[in-house]
């Protein structure tokens, strides 16, 4: 196994007190409850709008909103990798990005005692100029901290929405 480039990924590992595929299905069908609004983490910012995957290999990620030239897509990118309820990985495009641009997300779920072990890996970074408009000023270690802390920022959001009380207490008996 070859190791990324310095600064080339950043990885976030939560524990989802849910079994396998409540916490695959909470990620991939309940996406625009958990994934937080603001200009940090979407285009829309605060306005009314909706974040959500097409569960199929190829289908896409992407964001609808209103603005005051009219309803508006942006697509984020495409599914990579749909293995329900163990994988996902889907292509990212950020706003600022320049045509043939993009980054590559995975998020791997694996059951463990009491709920799933959920870990995204935001990978192919190394690629970008250290002033690519993406980097916001920051480079190398501070720029894959910087997001690593916004994925696990939208993590601790999914882990809260996918925690227990979502689902149904199994039988006692």
């Amino acid at each position: 196994m070859t190791s990324a480039p310095p600064g080339n990924q950043a990885s976030v590992t939560v524990f989802v007190e849910a079994p396998i595929e409540i916490a695959f299905t909470v990620f991939t069908e309940e996406t625009d409850l958990w994934w937080r609004r603001g200009m940090k983490y979407r285009i829309a910012g605060k306005s009314p709008g909706t974040l959500q995957f097409e569960p199929k290999l190829g289908g896409r990620l992407f964001e609808t909103f209103e603005s005051p030239a009219g309803d508006r897509l942006h697509e984020i990118g495409r599914i990579l990798a749909w293995e329900p309820p163990t994988r996902l990985m889907f292509e990212w495009r950020g706003i600022n990005f320049a045509e043939g641009e993009s980054t590559e997300v995975e998020v791997a779920f694996r059951a463990v005692r009491d709920g799933t072990e959920v870990k995204l890996t935001h990978r192919g970074w190394a690629a970008f100029r250290d002033d690519h408009p993406v980097r916001h000023g920051a480079v190398g270690a501070a720029f894959i901290r910087n997001i690593g802390m916004w994925w696990g920022e939208l993590l601790a959001s999914y882990r809260l929405l996918a925690r227990p009380s979502r689902t149904p207490d199994p039988p006692r008996g």
